[in-house]
């Protein structure tokens, strides 16, 4: 395999990104142009109320985790993704499950419900349970599913960047066809490993989307206090990497930006860099009182920016009942309740899993 093979022109979008010859900043403008013309996934009925019905189950789900994680059953941290659920669905269902890979940090329930795993072992996991995705070992930040593609789930704020480099050089090395999408936080944008990373894959025209959850806190500094340019979306110009600039908070748009991205990357030219602008509506884990926002700018955002909400209103003004509505949500709150009986009646894992999964191999 040539790392330095030249990237393929094929896409209107690629062209335009290639530019002329001390023109490198307009051309790295290109995508957000080709986003800014159609800012709308043009979604039918259908496609629509799957999303509905996934960011729906993602936030019951997380309402359900924070109950139990009150009542004592999930011990740890427990970080919810409870308002940012657009971000994951959005984006995910332009992926091809098992074939593109998935990597983040440690808000990953939602990742992982997105991406059509079972909520039942998501929430043994939760309550580690034997039963869990990765046998009650990982708990709430470090889950992970090699069947899904999914790799977690890490601890540490921004390793999961390098760890998807390395996912994405996998995809090019064995030419797959693959792409890996890198989620971290606004609070994560800073560490150095991120730009060492945008570098070596800029380098290696690596199959990547670098995806930027911008929820305008990161662990409770506000993104004016923690970061000399706030505009994530730019931080790649450095390494030639272009830039989208999302509206997190809007299921299609994030649909729409995703299949720019994604034609963008496929079509071999390298690596992408997209800001979500999305709210958290808890505070950065469980144990956060979050008093460094008020009250009444969680409301408004509630009220007003609310990504099933919106998609809610779009698919009555498409028609779409709203007894049927209530119904989803009936069948979704049982199916999350379901998920957490089975966990709590699963199995704690035996003692000998201690020594399990220590290593890759023997030696």
């Amino acid at each position: 395999m040539n790392l330095a093979k030249p990237a393929s022109k094929n896409s209107p979008a690629a062209k335009a990104v290639a530019g002329a010859e001390g023109d490198e900043v307009p051309a790295l403008r290109a995508l957000q142009q080709a986003f800014d013309a159609n800012k709308k996934y043009a979604a039918s009925d259908a496609e629509l109320l799957t999303f509905y019905e996934q960011m729906l189950l993602i936030r019951r789900f997380e309402e359900r985790a924070g109950q139990l994680y009150g009542l004592g059953l999930i011990g740890g941290f427990c970080h919810l993704y409870i308002g940012q659920e657009a971000v994951a669905v959005g984006l995910q269902s332009a992926l091809k499950e098992g074939h593109d890979s998935v990597i983040t940090g440690y808000r990953d329930h939602g990742h992982m419900l997105a991406y059509g795993i079972d909520p039942k072992v998501i929430m043994a996991e939760l309550t580690g349970r034997e039963a869990g995705i990765s046998r009650g070992k990982g708990g709430s930040m470090h889950m992970f599913s090699t069947e899904h593609k999914f790799y977690g789930g890490h601890g540490i704020v921004g390793a999961q960047v390098p760890l998807g480099a390395g996912l994405a050089f996998a995809h090019k090395y064995r030419e797959d066809g693959g792409v890996c999408m890198a989620y971290f936080g606004d609070g994560a944008a800073n560490q150095g490993q991120v730009y060492e990373t945008f570098n070596m894959a800029a380098l290696w025209q690596l199959p990547i989307v670098f995806v930027v959850e911008n929820n305008g806190y990161a662990m409770g500094t506000a993104v004016q206090r923690g970061s000399a340019e706030t505009h994530f979306y730019r931080r790649g110009t450095a390494f030639r990497i272009p830039g989208l600039d999302v509206n997190g908070m809007d299921v299609l748009e994030v649909r729409a930006a995703a299949e720019v991205a994604l034609d963008y990357v496929r079509n071999g030219n390298g690596p992408v860099l997209m800001e979500l602008h999305t709210y958290r509506y808890r505070g950065h884990s469980m144990s956060d009182p979050a008093k460094y926002r008020t009250r009444e700018e969680v409301q408004e955002m509630r009220d007003k920016h609310d990504p099933i909400e919106a998609a809610k209103a779009e698919l009555i003004a498409r028609g779409t009942a709203e007894d049927k509505l209530k119904e989803i949500d009936k069948r979704i709150r049982q199916q999350v309740a379901e998920a957490a009986d089975f966990a709590e009646n699963s199995p704690e894992p035996d003692l000998s899993e201690l020594h399990t999964d220590v290593l890759v191999e023997r030696y």
